[in-house]
C-alpha cells in the first residue's frame, strides 16, 4: 500500500496551489492540468484519463527541453490507465518507471515555476 500511495504522489507531483502565472497558452494550460491532477487517485481510471487528456495538450504547447518529460507523463498515465485500478499493477509500475516519471515531473514542476511562475505543490 505504501507503493501505492508513493505512486500516486508522484503523479500528482503537478498537484497544487498556484500563483500568477504568466508566459502564454502553455502557462495558461498548466492551470487545467493541476485541476485535472487535482486530489488524484491513481486507481481511478477515468481521473487518470482526464489528466492525461490535459497531460496531452501540454505536450503540445510545451517548450522543447520539456516535450521529452510530458512524452515521459503520457506513457505513464497510459500504463496507469491500462492498470485500471490493479494495486498489483500500479506497484510493479512503480517500481519499474518511478523514477523516471519523478524525474519527468520534477522538470516539469521547476519550469513550471520558473517560468510560469506557478507553484506546484504536493
Amino acid at each position: 500500500m505504501r507503493k501505492v500511495a508513493a505512486l500516486a504522489a508522484v503523479v500528482t507531483m503537478s498537484v497544487g496551489v498556484l500563483t500568477a502565472c504568466s508566459g502564454g497558452d502553455y502557462c495558461g494550460e498548466l492551470q487545467n492540468y493541476a485541476e485535472a491532477v487535482k486530489n488524484l487517485d491513481i486507481k481511478d481510471t477515468a481521473a487518470v484519463d482526464k489528466m492525461r487528456g490535459e497531460a496531452e495538450k501540454l505536450s503540445k504547447s510545451a517548450p522543447d527541453d520539456l516535450k521529452d518529460d510530458w512524452k515521459i507523463v503520457l506513457d505513464y498515465a497510459d500504463k496507469a490507465s491500462e492498470a485500471k485500478g490493479d494495486t498489483a499493477k500500479l506497484q510493479e509500475l512503480f517500481k519499474n518507471d518511478g523514477e523516471k516519471i519523478k524525474n519527468a515531473s520534477d522538470a516539469i514542476a521547476k519550469q513550471a515555476k520558473d517560468t510560469c511562475k506557478v507553484e506546484i505543490k504536493n
